[in-house]
């Protein structure tokens, strides 16, 4: 069973007085798998934080339909399977963290040493058993998002929603959220987050979808969405002094570098060539480093080519 299958979903904002309509959503669909972490990536503005809203059925959709472990977006026993860090939480700031837990652990219904347990585990995991009997609003905006994906899994979630789950954070932070999201995908539970970060979608999903002013561009492994082929191939080498002017003259970009000559070929076949003339010139290769499409040119690609519909209606 998927954990999360949307279909066909449509939303349309009407705002101000002369009631414009804004098109947030444009039929999108997807689904995710359990036990796999999914990124839903897309510049600010592409309707990602809206779709997650519907998921948690904090809103409605125009149209199409949205379902969270099987059950229709904001039916509650789905929601209380569900761990959810929205973009810019908000919590009482009077309370310190063991407070909050134990109040999000009340809403579970949690027996009172299961959530001081629990509690004091989730604390020491986010780095904040410092700050722990600390009122929240003494933290800073990194403190309180580890606060905040503390209080997303104290229910031991079966779906953990998170966007923009890295922001404010340093680079240490960051690399205890990768741990950590990491953690609960061998544990079994599905990671479904939203990001503009490539390099966080990189590092940590199985699947991406693209959104690009509110459609779905591209859904899959990131394998499966970057072009195979190679776009080009470094090479740093050295050769005796004799020998450097000839092999400067196959064709290719030429350049000078503390480590050696470097050389830049647009195929494997010609980098194969070059490197069999270096050998034979008595020659070495120092590095050999291959280029194919990366995600950030995948996603640029993708928010700068217009779908047809809206050439059309320009």
């Amino acid at each position: 069973m998927a954990v999360l299958h949307v279909s066909e979903l449509r939303k349309t904002f009407t705002r101000g007085f002369l009631r414009r309509r804004t098109e947030a959503l444009r039929g999108i669909g997807f689904t995710v798998e359990r036990g796999e972490i999914f990124g839903f990536l897309g510049p600010n503005g592409a309707g990602k934080t809206t779709t997650i809203k519907i998921l948690m059925g904090l809103l409605f959709p125009s149209s199409g339909t949205a379902q969270v472990l099987g059950a229709p977006a904001g039916d509650r026993a789905a929601k209380a399977r569900v761990g959810y860090l929205p973009e810019n939480p908000y919590f009482y700031d009077y309370l310190s963290v063991r407070e909050l837990l134990d109040m999000v652990g009340r809403l579970h219904g949690l027996p009172r040493r299961v959530r001081h347990e629990r509690a004091e585990r989730l604390i020491e995991r986010v780095g904040l058993r410092h700050a722990a009997g600390r009122a929240l609003r003494s933290y800073s905006k990194g403190m309180l998002q580890r606060a905040g994906l503390a209080q997303a899994l104290m229910g031991d979630p079966e779906l953990v929603v998170l966007d923009e789950p890295m922001s404010g954070l340093d680079p240490v932070g960051r690399k205890e959220v990768r741990d950590l999201v990491f953690e609960l995908r061998d544990q079994g539970t599905t990671v479904f987050f939203c990001t503009h970060i490539l390099a966080d979608a990189a590092a940590l999903c199985d699947r991406v979808g693209i959104l690009v002013r509110g459609r779905l561009r591209d859904v899959g492994s990131l394998g499966e969405l970057l072009e195979p082929r190679l776009q080009a191939v470094d090479i740093v080498w050295q050769a005796p002094d004799e020998a450097v002017e000839g092999l400067r003259r196959f064709a290719g970009q030429h350049r000078d570098a503390a480590q050696g000559h470097v050389l830049q070929l647009p195929d494997q076949e010609q980098a194969d060539r070059f490197v069999r003339a270096l050998l034979d010139a008595g020659g070495q290769v120092l590095q050999l480093q291959p280029h194919r499409q990366s995600l950030e040119e995948l996603f640029v690609s993708e928010a700068q080519r217009e779908p047809e519909a809206e050439e059309a209606s320009a």
